[in-house]
C-alpha cells in the first residue's frame, strides 16, 4: 500500500521548525505540502528541506483535504499540522492501521492512553464541544464499527477511494466532522488510535471555538435535510 504525508499548513514556521526535522519520512511513499498562502516564511522552510509545496487553488480547510487528495500519487493520505503539539514519531501508527483495512484513521485525544491539551484546565470548552458533537453524530448516523471519539481532529489518514466515496463538500472547515459522519452513513472502516497533545505555544489557531461550533451545527443541519452529494459506497473490508 502506498501512502502519501501530506502537511497542511498556513503560516507555521515556527511549528514547522519544530516538527519537520522530526517527521518519520521513511515511513511514507512521497511528502508534501498544501499551504494555504504562508507569508511568514514557511514555504521557503519547507522546500530547503525538500518538502515540495503546493498552494492551495481555493481558500478553507475543505479544500485543502481535496487540494491533497487530488495531489496524491498513493492510495491513502496521512494529514498532519506541524504546529508543535503532537509527537511526529506517532505518524508512524497511521500504515498498520490502513493496510488492515481502514478507510479513515485518526490520531485521538479522546481515548485511552490519549490526552487533550485542555485537560489540565477546569474549563475544556473545545474537549467538550468534540465529545458532544460525536455523541450527537453517532447516535444518529452509527449502526456498526467503532464509534469515533475525536470527530474534530485533523490528524487522520483516509484512503483516496474512500475519501472520494464520501465525498465531502470542497469548500468551508466541516471536513473532519463531515467524513467521520460520512464513515458511519457508508459504513467505512475506521480506527482511531491515542496521540497526547500538548498546549499549542507558538503561533495562533486558525479555528475559534464558537464560530467554527456554530459552523458545524450548520452542517449537521445541512447533512441532515440537504441535497446528497454522494451516494456512496459500503466499505468491502471488516469494520472495526
Amino acid at each position: 500500500m502506498k501512502i502519501s504525508l501530506c502537511l497542511l499548513v498556513w503560516n507555521e514556521m515556527e511549528g514547522c521548525q519544530l516538527d519537520v526535522p522530526n517527521l518519520p519520512q521513511d515511513a511514507f511513499d512521497e511528502v508534501f505540502a498544501v499551504d494555504g498562502g504562508s507569508t511568514d516564511g514557511t514555504i521557503e522552510f519547507l522546500q530547503s528541506h525538500g518538502i515540495p509545496v503546493h498552494r492551495q487553488l481555493k481558500r478553507g480547510l475543505n479544500a485543502a483535504y481535496w487540494h491533497g487528495i487530488e495531489i496524491s500519487r498513493a492510495d491513502a493520505v496521512v494529514f498532519f499540522f506541524p504546529k508543535g503539539t503532537l509527537p511526529p514519531e506517532d505518524l508512524r501508527q497511521f500504515r498498520p492501521l490502513l493496510e488492515t483495512g481502514c478507510d479513515i484513521v485518526i490520531a485521538s485525544r479522546n481515548i485511552a492512553g490519549a490526552s487533550n491539551e485542555e485537560d489540565s484546565r477546569f474549563f475544556r470548552p473545545r474537549k467538550w464541544l468534540v465529545i458532544m458533537l460525536g455523541v450527537i453524530v453517532a447516535l444518529i448516523w452509527k449502526r456498526e464499527g467503532w464509534r469515533v471519539r475525536d470527530v474534530l481532529h485533523g490528524v487522520r489518514a483516509m484512503t483516496v477511494d474512500g475519501f472520494r466515496a464520501m465525498n465531502p463538500a470542497r469548500t468551508g472547515l466541516s471536513i473532519d466532522l463531515e467524513t467521520v459522519v460520512r464513515s458511519y452513513r457508508f459504513r467505512l472502516q475506521r480506527a482511531e488510535f491515542p496521540t497526547k497533545e500538548v498546549s499549542r505555544s507558538l503561533g495562533q489557531t486558525h479555528f475559534r471555538i464558537l464560530p467554527t461550533g456554530l459552523k458545524l451545527l450548520r452542517y449537521l443541519t445541512s447533512e441532515l435535510f440537504g441535497h446528497e452529494r454522494s451516494q456512496g459506497v459500503r466499505s468491502s473490508s471488516r469494520l472495526r
